[in-house]
Order: structure tokens, then sequence, then C-alpha cells
């Protein structure tokens, strides 16, 4: 009996869909999980939406010796998933549990070391160590499961699929620094940079802050009578990534304006500048699809955010296209691809 296609040839995308097959529907769906009523039954407090994710770092696919220590480590898996609530409204974390794997020669001051990252990320954000386990394997990894949960009256979820055509393309900061910061770490061929732009790089790559005051600010910023509806997820794929994962979650296009793609400004001369920009990944930033006043509300209190583009209904090119001249932006070859 053939087994089918292995896991590269399936994708992530694919990979997430079929197992949706084993959840309720659209439990999937987005960056994390809603866990209301229906999932937490009459104790579950009435109107209280919990959100829980599952992220995990793997050593030599997510991290490695050369390119950071266990203190970063352990801060940026706790980062990574506090992002994902963050992407899914939340505001503050209630707390994590992480799965250790490690060989048995691993010493205990890089676990030490590891887990102290990890709890000072995430005690700046209201959040506690809940638990874990730990197991002996070939290389390390931390699985971590975070717990967040959603404002009540002053907000609501942040859904994928939730943007409509002449939604505003939204993100709520510049993009590509952190792929810079991995290049400067692997000593790849670079133009000469300046020391201080060498240490905001490496700064960005290894210690990212989830973007809980841009939910907040988002809040903030919904004019008066209007509807909660955020289409939105994190850019911890890559920009571009992001939009079109909107796009398609919602049955959209996502067209992008080149002059006002968020480029950060060290990253200006650069051959590489636009590619990394838009698939560089790994900037931990928020892209939302809003309704045109709230987004303009939200650029305005928010520094560092900019419109980007629109949605638009779908169009034969494909999900993600350049409003400029309507070509479909294609990934390039090198962008991170699970199970590639």
């Amino acid at each position: 009996m053939p087994e089918g296609p292995t896991l590269a040839e399936l994708g992530e995308t694919e990979l997430i869909r079929r197992l949706g097959a084993f959840a309720p529907l659209g439990q999937f769906g987005d960056d994390a999980a809603l866990l209301g009523p229906a999932l937490l039954g009459p104790a579950g407090g009435g109107d209280l939406q919990l959100v829980l994710n599952t992220d995990v770092l793997v050593e030599d696919v997510h991290f490695s010796a050369a390119t950071m220590v266990a203190w970063d480590v352990g801060w940026r898996a706790a980062a990574a998933n506090l992002s994902d609530l963050a992407a899914m409204g939340c505001r503050d974390a209630v707390g994590l549990t992480v799965g250790l794997v490690a060989p048995g020669n691993t010493t205990w001051a890089w676990v030490e070391e590891a887990y102290a990252g990890l709890t000072q990320l995430l005690g700046a954000h209201g959040g506690v160590l809940l638990g874990g386990d730990c197991s002996g394997g070939r290389q390390r990894l931390l699985a971590i499961t975070a717990i967040g949960r959603l404002p009540g009256d002053r907000g609501g979820p942040i859904r994928r699929g939730d943007a409509q055509p002449g939604d505003q393309l939204v993100c709520t900061g510049a993009h590509g620094l952190s792929r810079l910061g991995l290049a400067v770490l692997r000593g790849e061929a670079l133009p000469a940079l300046a020391p201080a732009v060498q240490e905001r790089a490496i700064r960005a790559h290894r210690r990212p802050v989830p973007r809980f005051d841009a939910v907040a600010a988002l809040g903030a910023s919904r004019p008066v009578g209007l509807p909660w509806r955020v289409a939105g997820c994190d850019s911890s794929d890559g920009l571009a990534a992001a939009a079109s994962c909107l796009a398609l979650a919602s049955g959209c296009t996502a067209l992008m304006e080149r002059q006002a793609i968020p480029l950060a400004p060290e990253l200006e001369g650069l051959a590489a500048a636009e590619d990394w920009c838009l698939w560089g990944g790994e900037d931990f930033e928020l892209v939302l699809a809003l309704e045109p006043t709230w987004a303009a509300a939200l650029v305005e209190q928010l520094p560092g955010t900019r419109c980007i583009g629109h949605m638009e209904s779908p169009l034969p090119e494909g999900p993600l296209v350049w409003s400029d001249g309507g070509e479909a932006i294609p990934a390039p070859s090198a962008s991170f691809q699970h199970f590639g």
C-alpha cells in the first residue's frame, strides 16, 4: 500500500490543513487556538475565552550555538509563542509550559541559562512558568505551550480569515532587521556595517519582543460604533508570507504597495534588502487587515505602524500581488520552508 507523500512534499500549510481534520472545524485556522465556553464547559467562566498556542524551537533548525547562547534561546522561544498570542488579540500572557528535550551531555548551566532567558521575557508580560516535562534526545529543543486571555469587552479575537475586500493592510513595524542579524552572525558576505548597526540587527534576531502593545493600541484606536472585525497574524514567517496567509484564509488577494513596504533603515543599499524585508522572517510584528478608518486611526496612534496595501476580491494572479503592476509576488527559492 502506498504510504503517501512525505512531509517535505506536503509542506507546512498542507500538513496543518490535514491535521485540522482531527480537531473541531476551524480550530487549526489561526496563529493559536481559541478556548471559549464550548470547549471550556460550564466552569469556563461565561464569555471567557482563553487562547492556546504550541510552538517548537529545534536546534540546528531554529537556533545554533553559532547564532545564540542559551539565554537567547529561552528568550526567543518564549517570545515566539507570546507573539502568537498577540496575533490572536491577547494583551498579555497567563503563562506557559515547557517541554525540554536535550542530549545527556547537555550541561545544567545551559538549561539554567535558557530558562532564565525564558522567564525574564515571560515576566515582562505578566505570565508565569506553569510547568512542563523533560526528556533525553539527540538534539536540544524547547516545545512550549502558551496560554493567553482575550480582553473581553475591550477587544476581541484576531482571526486570519476575517479580512474583506476594501480593508487596508497594516503592519506594526519595520522588517528585515532580524534577517540582517542572522547574516552578521553567520558571517555572510555584507558591505561594511557600523558596529551599532550590527548590534541592533543581532539583538533583533536574538531577542524579539511580542507586540502586545500593538493589540492595546488596536483596541484604543477602534472608531466608536465600529464592530470588532480584525484579520491578522504575526510575521514570524515573513511579511509577505503573513499577507498571503491572510488573503488565502479570507478568500481575497492582498495588493501590496512596493513603495510602502516597511524596510528597516539598516538595510538601505543592500542588494537583498527587498527580499529580506518581504521574506526574511522572524521580525514578529503584526500584519493586520482593517476597515480603512480604523487602519488610519491605528497608524496615527501607534508609532512605526504603516499601511502597506489593501485587500481586494480574489485575482487570477494569486493571493499576493504588487499594486503598481498587477504582478504576483513569488517567494524566493531560499525562503525558509518547514520540512524542506
